[in-house]
């Protein structure tokens, strides 16, 4: 080993010297009267503790925070990256034997915190909603309690462990006598946030761009194969595949024991077809609680960000359950008895409508069956923090600050660092009808890249509904654009002269193709047909998407409607006139 102790094959971290270290004063700033180590061994775990030290620490120079990094876990994949993120300064495994602490956090039960001689008190954060679940033993063959520590650290007398309702601390007495009286109530932070960040739901759903009525479907995947993933890695690309893109949204929260298990790389490659196709992925570290508050529908499976939208009253689909992992008695037990299940070999689109309440049956009481479920586990609502901190300083000996209460953050608005663009290759489903005032030309639309994975088999039939390939001519997957019936120019041409030249220029280069459509600046949108006929369609509200102009065009040709005139066009849950009016393009061949 190198003379200054710092071991490269031991997490690739040099020995910290300040705020811990042998000659830590020469170099301090603040006076720094108590140590506490936070132990990272996991993404998951070391979220919880950033989510609430940060507010239960602040302001007070009398405390030093290091996060000591334990590297021995399956899932330590992403801790390092993530503390370098937010500027924490980070302990090596080995130089934490040595180190002096007043004070050990942990959201982690697996770190082997009574090897290294210390003494000091040890406060143990749950890194989810409760104790209802049974994971591997990272120290055996076997499984356990998901959040409960050794019990050689419970006997030890110097752990605590914090719970969120009284009812857990009888559940950990039975499951290990050892833990009777070593519990602390404090509520559930990451539950108060979620609160109160209901009233932000505008906001969530603006970040992630939800707009014009659209309802966002949430899929939530906890880890290991009775997880939704882990069930059905296909469901992200199925669901896109089978709701109209117009009408519905759909993102994905994944726990980060998958990416660190599996690689982002890997996760992406399983989700390549539902990323084309628009899916959010919303990054497992920050994100999710903003877009569960955003989401109109959740499916999930017995994970805690399930648990935590049942308490909130969020629609809910059960979209894996592993009836084996959660634990027996327990409020998620019962979630997984009532609620209701997605039905996989079916059409997913009618238990979507029906889960959203479009065909609830009347005095069916499961939503508030499991909101109340989900209540039942958390005590003490918008507490937590100002509890968790009066814990804290008591372990710690120390007087709290006479500063105000911790301040009780909502969650930050989701920011996608790879947001997706929007589909440029659909398949449009089109129907004309009579309505009261007239002609009703419906459209919906799903994306092409994922059309393999509905199970939902459409056709044309006389009169409609109509199908056609719609693809913008610089999409990339060339594929779609050589089979498209109809193409259209994302970029708005300045002139009709530019318009008529690129519809001319492409029904030359794609021959299949039956209808090209592009926008110009202040004139609405130029439909061109391989005769030389254009219809100039425009929308009486702000839609100008050629697309879905040349969709209504495509759809009474195909309907034997005169291209004069107005028609209702039915997009998603608006409406909106189209006036059509029948040129010729200058030049084109008759």
């Amino acid at each position: 080993m190198p003379a200054d102790g710092y071991d490269p094959t031991l997490g690739l971290l040099p020995p910290l010297r300040v705020p811990v270290g042998e000659d830590a004063a020469r170099w301090r700033t603040f006076p720094g009267e108590r140590l506490v180590v936070a132990i990272a061994r996991t993404v998951t775990s070391t979220v919880r503790l950033l989510d609430v030290l940060g507010p239960a620490l602040r302001d007070d120079p009398r405390i030093d925070l290091v996060f000591a990094y334990d590297p021995t876990s399956a899932f330590n994949d992403g801790v390092h990256a993530l503390l370098r993120s937010v500027g924490a300064r980070v302990l090596p495994w080995p130089q934490f034997a040595r180190a002096h602490p007043h004070l050990i956090i942990t959201a982690t039960e697996n770190a082997d915190l009574t090897t290294a001689g210390h003494d000091c008190p040890v406060l143990v954060l749950p890194h989810g909603a409760g104790f209802h679940k049974t994971v591997p033993d990272s120290r055996s063959d076997r499984d356990r309690l998901a959040g409960l520590v050794p019990d050689a650290l419970l006997r030890s007398g110097r752990a605590w462990l914090t719970i969120s309702h009284p009812d857990q601390a009888a559940q950990l007495a039975a499951a290990h006598p050892a833990a009777a009286g070593r519990t602390l109530l404090i509520g559930d932070p990451c539950y108060d946030a979620l609160l109160d960040g209901r009233k932000l739901r505008d906001t969530y759903r603006q970040a992630l761009g939800i707009r014009d009525g659209r309802r966002l479907i949430m899929l939530s995947s906890t880890w290991r194969d009775h997880s939704v993933l882990g069930r059905d890695a296909a469901l992200p690309a199925r669901l896109l595949a089978e709701l109209p893109l117009d009408d519905y949204a759909v993102a994905l929260v994944t726990h980060p024991n998958i990416v660190s298990a599996h690689g982002a790389y890997t996760l992406r490659s399983h989700l390549a077809s539902a990323r084309d196709a628009g899916l959010l992925t919303i990054p497992p570290t920050a994100g999710w609680q903003a877009t569960l508050l955003a989401a109109d529908l959740l499916i999930g499976d017995h994970g805690s960000v399930t648990f935590y939208g049942a308490a909130l009253g969020t629609p809910l689909l059960l979209g894996a359950f592993g009836e084996d992992e959660a634990v027996a008695g327990t409020p998620m037990a019962e979630l997984g008895r009532i609620a209701p299940r997605l039905r996989p070999e079916a059409p997913l689109r009618p238990q979507i409508e029906r889960a959203l309440g479009d065909g609830q049956p009347p005095g069916d009481d499961t939503a508030d069956r499991l909101r109340k479920v989900g209540e039942s586990a958390f005590a003490a609502p918008g507490r937590a923090l100002h509890l968790l901190r009066t814990a804290v300083y008591d372990l710690l000996r120390l007087q709290e600050p006479a500063a105000a209460p911790p301040p009780r953050p909502a969650p930050a608005p989701p920011v996608l660092p790879d947001r997706p663009e929007a589909p440029t290759a659909c398949h449009v489903h089109t129907s004309l009808s009579d309505g009261p005032g007239g002609p009703v030309v419906t459209v919906e639309r799903t994306p092409a890249a994922v059309a393999a994975f509905s199970s939902v088999a459409r056709a044309d039939a006389p009169g409609g509904p109509f199908r056609h390939l719609s693809c913008a001519d610089d999409e990339t997957d060339r594929q779609w654009p050589e089979s498209a019936s109809v193409l259209f120019r994302r970029e708005e041409a300045g002139t009709v002269v530019t318009a008529d030249r690129w519809i001319d220029d492409a029904l030359a280069r794609y021959p299949g193709s039956l209808l090209a459509a592009a926008t110009v600046a202040g004139r609405g949108c130029r439909v061109g047909l391989r005769d030389g006929r254009t219809v100039e369609t425009s929308a009486t509200g702000p839609l100008d998407d050629p697309a879905v102009l040349a969709a209504v065009v495509y759809t009474c040709l195909r309907a034997h409607h005169p291209l004069e005139g107005f028609v209702t066009l039915a997009l998603g849950n608006r409406t909106e006139d189209v006036s059509l009016r029948l040129t010729r393009r200058a030049g084109a061949a008759g």
